[in-house]
């Protein structure tokens, strides 16, 4: 039986939004988020180093506000990795 291709497309109004974040982790959520805060904790390190190193003003002030962007980054995923949940397996059945 075919669909009519009207049907197949949904548009923006259609989409599932979640108004919330969902209250499970699954692990690859877990896994994702632990990447993040990878990412973040790196970025913020590097953008630190370099701005110590800098001596145009100017650079170093927009390396010290990247590197307070990534720290406020990675402290506003924590919490997300902290909650004292652990990650949900998919059901496979």
């Amino acid at each position: 039986m075919m669909m009519d291709p009207q049907q197949q497309q949904q548009s923006p109004d259609q989409q599932n939004v979640m108004p919330q974040p969902p209250q499970t982790v699954t692990v690859k959520d877990h896994l994702y988020l632990s990447d993040m805060l990878s990412w973040n904790l790196n970025a913020a390190k590097k953008s630190a180093f370099f701005a110590k190193q800098c001596s145009d003003m100017d650079v170093k002030k927009e390396l010290e506000k990247t590197a307070h962007m990534h720290e406020r980054h990675y402290q506003q995923l924590l919490p997300h990795l902290q909650s004292g949940t652990q990650p949900i397996q998919p059901n496979t059945n």
